[in-house]
């Protein structure tokens, strides 16, 4: 343990009170030379926010004096909250007035002032900020006769930028700019900045994906040094490369993946045994056979973390030539591969593994819709197309519908959300938005990675090496009290709410929704009850999953996670995984972890954005049109309509002129006042489109007469 982490442990000790520098030294025994390092630490300590140094000169955590440290996430209203860096302090809730220049995503402190005695909900004001997340804006420039200003995109930073007209560089009115802020915000005055690049005209073809990949600073560009490293990786597995690898190419085994992939990262093959038993090979492309660990092309893909997959190209983690070439299990050549075999009982249960480096040759390139037209549909034209193939098919589904069986009686949660498929023309205009099919394919393949992800995880687990975990913690039970309070207007309860939930209880729960009015009301707000899963370098399990232990294994050309298991795997196999390098890596899983959480964080938020930017788009020429929809949200603004295809739009309170109608938060439903009409979540009613704001990915609608 480092001097900072014991000098944090003993602060947090119950029986600890604010010391001065003296004291410290004098409890941690510091020698008279090491002094000036020991002073110098606590001040780095200090800015970092980890401790705080008081008017009298002594030293304490912050949250013991009555502050927390944390991100601040702003809100486009104003005000914001304080999420803070330890898991266990809840969120601290920041007024408007009281933010004193903070925005979304500044590491601040902020003092506790009040805190509600019947929500125990904590309200505070920032004192401190730490460091500044937003030192460039992508936004509107809007320009005036004596200076300009921009308005960003990111609605959470709600205040615009002035730009003083010899710092425009060029940028004419409805311009999309990146501006970078040159002074920041104070309690009454607006951040100033200077425009550094002009991305086009806010209604020019490509502008909207292009800003939204500036704000997330997301490049589809490599370094050079990145595409000189990647230059001298062959494009063909080499031979001397296949000597010291097990030969799997005779084996039958295919990829399943979605017709436009081209990173195809698993392959599958399958038997059965004379047991009764199947034997699964998950064969994984090996990337860190070409992703040397401190290589310029390493360092990048830790630095991305993820691929991220926006509504019209993918902004790779790896190059292409190897994310869509040489790593890619693309058919009929030679691969290299990290391959799990495991042996599965009839009750799902896997009795045995085994790991190791393989070669394989892939037989065929399926696609998800063919398997599934095979399966359910019993397609003659694909049987005959695939007829090598179609016992392989067959036992496939047979073993998933027992993965699948094996997971429900442990209790794992399925949130079978529709999510959205964009379909764009050729010059990237939305021609339709559907819901994207989860079908028996889709199902085979997920099941096929769950079960080796988890085999992964628990195998290293017990082999007590450092690691990196896919981790989702227990719910707090006060989210989960407030949950149980509102089912309880449905007629539902959790079973078992008292000192911890398992996560069969509200596996149950959805069961008993499927089909209800209010199933997809519930199982939202079920959802935001539950915690976030992120990666860790320590095992907490997997509540969702109701798995003891989980990992990402399976996707190592997208995902940096993945990337650095194999390498421990492999090392593991090879017996390398002693002395030195046990501790480099105990040291280096946590810092990968937060990384790859953070950037997958930023990746999830960028695809939410071209979809929703793309589905206003779509929406912007139906003006007028009639459709049914769900509402799914009520607030005291209006109500959210969720149409067939995925899409939502607002209803505005205001735009309701039969009755006056009157929020109740409790039961989620709005109630006209005269006639008693109510509108509640999960009904059904009919709506026109009356406004669509591309930029602000707004769309209203009202309802149809």
């Amino acid at each position: 343990m480092s001097v900072k982490e014991k000098l944090l442990e003993f602060m947090y000790e119950t029986a600890y009170n604010p010391m001065l520098e003296e004291e410290l030294m004098d409890v941690f025994d510091i020698e008279r030379k090491q002094r000036e390092d020991f002073s110098k630490l606590l001040e780095d300590m200090v800015k970092e926010g980890l401790i705080i140094k008081t008017r009298k000169k002594r030293f304490g955590t912050p949250e013991r004096m009555g502050l927390i440290l944390g991100k601040l996430q702003g809100h486009h209203r104003g005000y914001g909250f304080v999420i803070s860096d330890r898991p266990e302090v809840p969120d601290v809730f920041i007024p408007a007035n009281f933010m004193n220049g903070a925005m979304n995503n500044d590491r601040v402190i902020a003092r506790i002032n009040t805190v509600n005695s019947e929500t125990r909900k904590s309200e505070g004001e920032v004192i401190r900020i730490l460091s500044r997340a937003n030192t460039e804006v992508v936004g509107v420039y809007e320009d005036s006769r004596n200076f300009g200003f921009v308005v960003p995109d990111d609605p959470r930073i709600n205040a615009d930028i002035f730009i003083s007209k010899n710092e425009t560089n060029g940028a004419k009115e409805g311009d999309k700019v990146v501006c970078e802020i040159t002074k920041w915000p104070e309690a009454r005055r607006n951040p100033e900045g200077r425009i550094t690049e002009i991305i086009g005209h806010k209604n020019d073809v490509g502008t909207d994906i292009l800003s939204v990949m500036k704000k997330y600073k997301l490049n589809p560009d490599f370094p050079e040094e990145v595409d000189m490293q990647v230059g001298n990786i062959a494009d063909e597995v080499l031979e001397e490369e296949k000597k010291h690898r097990v030969d799997l190419r005779s084996i039958q085994m295919v990829t399943i993946d979605g017709a436009d992939a081209k990173d195809l990262d698993d392959a599958v093959s399958i038997e059965q045994l004379s047991n009764g038993n199947y034997k699964l090979g998950v064969h994984i492309a090996d990337v860190t056979h070409y992703v040397r660990e401190g290589t310029p092309l390493d360092k990048e893909a830790l630095e991305r973390g993820t691929s991220v997959y926006l509504v019209d190209r993918v902004i790779p983690m790896l190059p292409r030539k190897l994310s869509n070439g040489i790593c890619s299990l693309n058919p009929k050549v030679d691969r290299l591969t990290l391959s799990v075999f495991m042996e599965i009982d009839h009750r799902g249960r896997v009795v045995n593994h085994e790991i190791v480096e393989g070669l394989i040759n892939i037989n065929e390139r399926m696609v998800y819709e063919d398997v599934s037209d095979i399966l359910e549909k019993d397609d003659e034209k694909l049987k005959e197309k695939y007829a090598d193939f179609l016992e392989m098919f067959k036992n496939m589904e047979k073993l998933s519908l027992i993965l699948r069986k094996h997971r429900e009686n442990r209790g794992a949660i399925d949130f079978d959300f529709p999510e959205a498929k964009v379909i764009l023309d050729d010059k990237g205009k939305p021609i339709d938005v559907k819901k994207y099919e989860r079908r028996i394919a889709n199902r085979i393949i997920e099941e096929f990675m769950l079960v080796c992800n988890e085999t992964v995880a628990e195998y290293f687990y017990w082999q007590n090496v450092p690691f990196v975990y896919r981790v989702h913690e227990d719910p707090s039970l006060e989210k989960l009290e407030e949950f149980n309070k509102f089912i309880h207007n449905f007629g539902y309860h959790l079973k078992g709410l008292n000192t911890e939930i398992h996560p069969k209880s509200l596996q149950e729960l959805l069961k008993k929704l499927e089909g209800t009015k209010e199933e997809r009301l519930i199982n939202t707000l079920m959802l935001r009850s539950l915690k976030k899963a992120r990666y860790a370098g320590h095992n907490l399990g997997h509540f969702g999953l109701a798995a003891q232990y989980y990992c990402h294994f399976t996707s190592p050309i997208r995902r940096y996670p993945d990337l650095e298991i194999h390498r421990i795997i492999k090392e593991s196999l090879h017996g390398k995984l002693v002395g030195k390098r046990l501790e480099e890596l105990n040291a280096k899983v946590p810092i990968i972890a937060d990384q790859s959480s953070t950037r997958e964080r930023v990746a999830d938020e960028a695809e939410r954005e071209t979809v929703d930017l793309k589905k206003a788009e779509y929406m912007a020429d139906k003006i007028g049109e009639e459709y049914e929809g769900i509402i799914s949200g009520v607030t005291s603004f209006g109500m959210f309509v969720e149409l067939d295809n995925t899409i939502e739009g607002l209803i505005r309170l205001s735009s309701l002129v039969d009755d006056y109608y009157i929020y109740d938060s409790e039961h989620h439903l709005l109630l006209g006042e005269r006639k008693k009409k109510i509108y509640r979540m999960g009904d059904t009613i009919k709506i026109k489109v009356s406004r669509v704001d591309i930029a602000q990915k707004e769309i209203d609608f009202v309802l149809a007469e």
